[in-house]
């Protein structure tokens, strides 16, 4: 008999679903054996491989319509922001902040053209009892790259959003904010977004996609 084992993961996560099959170790007695009960045993795990069969390939099916019906549905484009299209993985209820507050975020930064690759991430930056330290800016002040000021101007104190940024609204050159502070890091997102020889072949419209995943931990006015 076949053990099939499909782990069931949240569409929001970026992982590979992986399906594993099993297969018991099975002891015979070859002279107990008769014709009749190799025979019996044969219709039996043959049917038992057409039951499992069919039922993995129904848990696929659904499992693939539903995720692709939720990605669809619940990332939608922020008005007014250039394309950037966002998720609110958890709604805040604090205020909302306006241009000239001070706001500090927590955020993953990743790039798309590098496999999802995290290039930064503030709950890295520790401070001297090893508590995270969050990311400040003025809103509106044009520091940071356009898709977070974009994402955070909608968002609600103690929100978490997933936001995915076009090139457009990311990092233009290399002095847009957030930077990671590690050097090897740094290097490899630049070099990715600007690479000469691969904006020249026409890919300028997919080197620069971020996705950022953003918390609004406070603002001060």
């Amino acid at each position: 008999m076949i053990r099939c084992f499909a782990p069931v993961r949240s569409v929001h996560a970026f992982h590979n679903h992986t399906i594993r099959f099993v297969t018991p170790k099975l002891t015979a007695n070859s002279s107990s054996s008769s014709p009749s009960s190799s025979l019996l045993s044969t219709r039996r795990g043959a049917l038992t491989v057409s039951i499992v069969t069919t039922t993995l390939e129904i848990l696929i099916s659904s499992f693939s319509a539903s995720s692709s019906a939720a990605a669809a549905a619940e990332l939608l484009e922020l008005p007014n922001s250039g394309g950037v299209k966002a998720l609110d993985l958890r709604p805040g209820r604090g205020p909302v902040p306006v241009d000239g507050d001070q706001v500090a975020i927590h955020y993953y930064g990743r790039l798309a053209a590098k496999q999802g690759w995290r290039f930064d991430s503030t709950y890295d930056h520790k401070d001297q009892s090893g508590e995270p330290i969050p990311f400040l800016f003025i809103l509106g002040s044009g520091k940071v790259i356009p898709g977070i000021e974009a994402a955070v101007r909608s968002m609600k104190v103690g929100g978490i959003r997933r936001v995915v940024i076009p090139p457009s609204q990311g990092y233009q050159n290399t002095s847009q904010e957030p930077i990671p502070p590690n050097f090897f890091d740094r290097q490899r997102l630049f070099t990715t977004i600007f690479n000469p020889t691969r904006l020249a072949n026409g890919e300028g419209s997919t080197l620069g996609t971020l996705i950022f995943d953003i918390e609004l931990v406070s603002l001060r006015h």
